[in-house]
């Protein structure tokens, strides 16, 4: 199994990224994926996640209405695209994928993280 993720990097505040993450050694489609992060001297955060089939996301608060969550499962997949980046924004962010059966987590996968940094 992996999760490689990629497209961080430094961007000035109000910028924007696109983080990718592709996927490789499950059944890409049967999986909710996920974004993470975590900051300096902080816990990791749920950022954002996608439903299996990309029917429902849901978002932190934070992330709310200027991060979006995607899939494209004949790719395997994920992407954040990230607008309006502020500085709190900084942080590791991580791909995960959960495969989840009647609300049981069988399946729990994480990739190795990449550093993106909202700065002058």
């Amino acid at each position: 199994v992996q999760l490689v993720e990629s497209g961080g990097g430094l961007v000035q505040p109000g910028g924007s990224l696109r983080l990718s993450c592709a996927a490789s050694g499950f059944t890409f489609e049967n999986y909710q994926m996920s974004w993470y992060r975590q900051a300096p001297g902080k816990e990791r955060e749920l950022v954002a996640a996608i439903s299996h089939d990309g029917g429902r996301t849901n978002y932190t608060d934070s992330a709310k209405g200027r991060f979006t969550i995607s899939r494209d499962n004949a790719k395997n997949m994920v992407y954040l695209q990230m607008n309006s980046l502020k500085p709190e924004d900084t942080a590791v962010y991580y791909c995960n994928a959960r495969r989840i059966v009647r609300n049981v987590i069988l399946y729990n996968y994480g990739g190795q993280g990449t550093q993106v940094t909202v700065s002058t």
